[in-house]
């Protein structure tokens, strides 16, 4: 089974877009899956993660890494999830 994590960023992040190159550059080989939520979408999530982006987390623990994370980083967070 996959284990399921989320993105939340935004479209115009660049941060946003190096961690999603990281994320999927260190998960080729990982039975993970994610998807992206823009953040400015919903008010909830903006007041929650608006300075912190991008955050990644895991669906089954809610817990969150939040930028900066390099792969070291990640794939420990991966793993300890």
């Amino acid at each position: 089974m996959k284990k399921k994590y989320i993105l939340y960023g935004t479209s115009a992040c660049h941060l946003c877009e190096d961690a999603e190159k990281l994320i999927n550059s260190t998960i080729q080989d990982m039975h993970i899956i994610y998807a992206k939520i823009d953040i400015t979408e919903n008010d909830n999530l903006l007041q929650k993660y608006g300075l912190k982006i991008p955050v990644f987390q895991c669906l089954s623990t809610k817990q969150d890494l939040n930028w900066p994370f390099n792969e070291v980083a990640l794939e420990l967070f991966i793993k300890a999830q």
